[in-house]
């Protein structure tokens, strides 16, 4: 079963995550297979046309699509994903939120929706998941 301590580690793991960082997104949930977070709009996640990248929207999915995958302790890394992008933003809030479909030894797949403020569907985002055998490690200095 999944442990406190557990997601504590993955908590902590992530924190590393530099790309993530830079762009203002935020860990809210961990469960296991599932993750949960947010990134507030602001000037730098906005294309020419005054609405939110896509790749912003990419990276906020993914990350969302990392935590879950890796949320049962082992080292998972992405070998296919696709996102569709359902409506344009501009402002407010975006949220993730990552359900993993299914989980075997060696494969697994999630689903990422990425919503707005008012609950409306922005991009939803497919991702599989290979799973490697080691265990995510976390340094005590991390």
């Amino acid at each position: 079963m999944f442990k406190l301590l557990e997601t504590e580690q993955i908590r902590k793991f992530f924190k590393k995550d530099r790309f993530a960082k830079s762009l203002g997104i935020k860990l809210l949930e961990i469960s296991e297979g599932g993750a949960k977070t947010k990134m507030e709009i602001n000037d730098e996640h906005l294309n020419g046309i005054g609405t939110v990248h896509g790749g912003a929207l990419f990276t906020l999915a993914d990350f969302t699509f990392a935590v879950a995958a890796n949320s049962h302790g082992r080292v998972t890394v992405a070998i296919n994903v696709n996102i569709s992008y359902m409506k344009a933003v501009s402002r407010g809030t975006l949220t993730a939120e990552a359900r993993e479909i299914s989980l075997n030894p060696k494969l697994a797949t999630y689903t990422i929706d990425i919503t707005d403020e008012d609950g409306e569907l922005i991009a939803i985002f497919q991702g599989l998941a290979y799973r490697k055998r080691e265990k995510i490690k976390v340094s005590v200095t991390d």
